[in-house]
């Protein structure tokens, strides 16, 4: 939550201790580097997530993946899962991507209100795809954050770095489209006017899935503003307004288990859609964020930030269940609603900088944070249509339903927080951090308050400079999750707790721009499911064992790679009897991806990659009743830029899954959303001098 805030300008101390683009002079606390990372490249330099804002990302003690620009624009990625399934262990969750990114990160599902964050600040709510085209970066910190961001999953933050004026002037305009139908435009425009500068994108889009009886639209517009009316005071505004409406694929709601074992209905072509056009999960959202830092001297600083995400979204969520096998016969219930509205408001302040105490530098944070969401949502209106999963049949269109809020709730996250980061030279650093939190989650029907203390700390060891060895021990705040709509208790919130991690990791740079990371984790943390009596329930606790590796950047001068794997034991440790000793659905063993790019020495502008993704099976319920198998994906793509009347012009081909595999994209709560088809991107783009 607020701490999102902490997280930022707890970065700011600990950023004096970073180092610049040489790598030996100090960076101030809360200064934009992001564009001292070098381009043309698929690793970055710098973190811009965390309590390690601005510091050198080997030199940070933490699991953090950094998608560049280059990157997302090599694999065309144009939704939040697209970005990030270059990390290890991140899978779609329980919907089909079609709709938004519903991420799980080391096998725990994100909380859409909470752990995804718009420039390291701002908790957007996560349920309507995000605009990529503005985004300069996407980063993935890893594991609990209680210290840095407030209540959120221990699975991880998502921050979404949005593009910033510089000094260069930038106009680009783009077009781009599928083999599905889709098409759209969009242009990008910056300026700076001596200690101002502005930079807007926007663009519109037709969408085509490849799914039958689907339609959709996108829109949106986002803008940076950045001014240094003094020196030592600088003001960031960014501002994006965001609508799409979309078809939301029909999913499978498995039947219940004969003898303990689930059918797992044969896989579909994947253009099949057993709903209907109208459908649709439609969202407008807009986020506003303004931070504020002052320089009180050239060691001390204070930074202030206030920020506002609201959606207001229609859905008519819909599952295929009560089927024959045999027959194809069986129904689908369609769960409509209309005005649910999410506002998430944070506010933030802090003041850090450093201080000596013998031969120890301390990079010191002290700051306050506090968050409010509310939220409408009304009471659904269901529907039940025979349908067939061989012959499907359409389905005649329903009223919009009355806007009935009988629960409306309330979230407050107060947060007091406390971090230094200690260095004895450069070869050790120790950190330690403590947040008081008074965190209240109040509705018509039930009132949950705690008021808890969590600690964070841990241990870098920087044998040579290319490399550190690290431990760490971090308490996560967790928001409770909300029953999904095919549960008697659909939209209860559960009560909110704590979780704990601890990781040790190793992190290599032999050679400039190439990063090999290494991590053994393990998180504790409560556990909720959906149980025989379709009920959502938290009583039990889960474990989460792992080991990840990733390698990034340039192999050689041409060659570009992000490579990563996960091996990852989730498994319910205490609860009811019938869930003790079972995988945690949704949950892959072993995932991992691999994905190239080669610049084509002999033909100038010419670049060719390709990519490998892989996720094993998972279990589709807390029962373990049956499991999805395991499948790979593999891409191919290619982009040639050249002159065109002067102007610097890239096209781009991208082909998705050319294979044409068919697959459970994601699981869960005895659910089932199939991938969607085989996809040929395209692109062109054109930068005006």
């Amino acid at each position: 939550m607020g701490l999102a805030a902490a997280s930022i300008t707890a970065l700011l101390p600990i950023a004096a201790a970073a180092q610049a683009a040489d790598e030996n002079a100090p960076v101030r606390a809360d200064e934009i580097v992001v564009t001292a990372d070098r381009r043309d490249t698929f690793s970055a330099d710098y973190v811009q997530a965390g309590t390690f804002r601005d510091s050198l990302l080997r030199d940070t003690p933490l699991t953090i993946a950094v998608m560049t620009k280059d990157l997302l624009e090599a694999q065309q990625a144009r939704g939040l899962i697209d970005a990030v399934r270059n990390t290890p262990g991140v899978t779609q969750a329980q919907i089909n991507t079609a709709i938004y990114s519903n991420l799980a990160i080391r096998g725990i599902v994100l909380n859409n209100f909470t752990n995804v964050r718009w420039n390291g600040v701002l908790p957007i709510v996560n349920l309507i795809e995000q605009p990529i085209e503005s985004k300069d970066r996407i980063e993935v910190l890893k594991g609990a954050a209680g210290l840095y961001y407030g209540f959120a999953t221990p699975s991880g933050i998502v921050n979404l770095v949005t593009e910033r004026p510089n000094a260069a002037p930038v106009t680009r305009f783009d077009v781009q489209g599928d083999s599905n139908g889709s098409v759209g435009a969009g242009f990008d425009i910056g300026r700076s006017f001596g200690a101002a500068g502005l930079r807007v994108n926007a663009g519109t889009s037709i969408i085509e899935t490849g799914l039958k009886r689907s339609e959709g639209i996108r829109r949106f517009a986002s803008g940076s503003f950045d001014w240094r009316p003094a020196d030592g005071l600088e003001i960031l505004l960014d501002a994006e307004y965001n609508y799409k409406s979309v078809t939301e694929p029909t999913e499978f709601s498995l039947p219940a288990a004969v003898n303990g074992v689930i059918a797992i209905p044969p896989l579909q072509s994947p253009s099949k859609n057993l709903g209907a056009a109208w459908m649709q999960g439609r969202g407008w959202e807009t986020n506003l964020l303004a931070r504020m830092n002052y320089d009180l001297t050239p060691d001390w600083r204070i930074s202030a930030a206030i920020g506002q995400s609201y959606l207001t979204r229609g859905r008519a969520y819909s599952s295929f269940g009560g089927y024959n096998l045999a027959t194809g016969d069986g129904t689908v219930t369609v769960a409509m609603t209309d005005g649910n509205d999410y506002r998430n408001v944070i506010y933030r302040g802090d003041l850090s900088g450093k201080f000596r105490t013998g031969p120890i530098e301390h990079n010191l944070l002290l700051g306050v944070s506090f968050y409010t969401r509310d939220s409408n949502v009304p009471t659904a209106v269901r529907y039940s249509f025979a349908q067939n999963l061989y012959d499907p049949v359409v389905i005649p269109r329903q009223p919009t339903p009355p806007r009935i809020i009988a629960n409306p709730s309330r979230v407050e996250d107060l947060g007091l927080y406390i971090f230094d980061r200690a260095s004895l030279g450069d070869w050790l650093q120790a950190t330690v951090g403590y947040r008081k939190t008074d965190y209240s989650d109040v509705s018509r029907t039930t009132s949950y308050k705690i008021k808890p203390g969590t600690w964070t700390y841990g241990v870098m060891v920087k044998p040579i400079s290319w490399a550190n060895i690290y431990a760490n021990y971090i308490e996560g705040l967790e928001p409770g999750p909300i029953a999904q709509q095919i549960a008697n208790n659909a939209g209860e919130i559960l009560p909110a707790a704590i979780s704990k991690q601890k990781e040790v990791g190793i992190k290599i740079e032999p050679l400039r721009g190439l990063l090999a990371t290494g991590a053994y984790f393990h998180i504790k943390r409560p556990s909720a499911y959906l149980n025989s009596a379709n009920v959502f329930v938290q009583d039990a606790e889960a474990a989460y064992e792992g080991a990840e590796f990733s390698l990034v950047g340039e192999v050689v001068p041409n060659l570009s790679i992000a490579a990563s794997a996960m091996y990852l034991d989730a498994m319910q440790k205490s609860g009811n009897a019938t869930v003790v000793g079972k995988l945690i659905e949704n949950v892959s063993k072993y995932s991992g991806s691999l994905f190239l790019e080669y610049r084509v020495p002999v033909v100038e502008g010419l670049r060719v990659s390709a990519g490998m993704f892989h996720v094993g099976r998972r279990a589709v319920n807390a029962l373990n009743q049956g499991f999805v198998p395991g499948y790979e994906t593999f891409d191919l793509g290619a982009s040639y830029t050249f002159d065109l009347l002067g102007n610097r012009t890239t096209a781009r081909i991208y082909g998705e899954n050319i294979t044409g595999k068919r697959y459970w994209a994601s699981t869960g709560s005895s659910l089932l959303a199939q991938g969607l088809p085989a996809t040929v991107k395209l692109s062109i783009s054109t930068q005006f001098p």
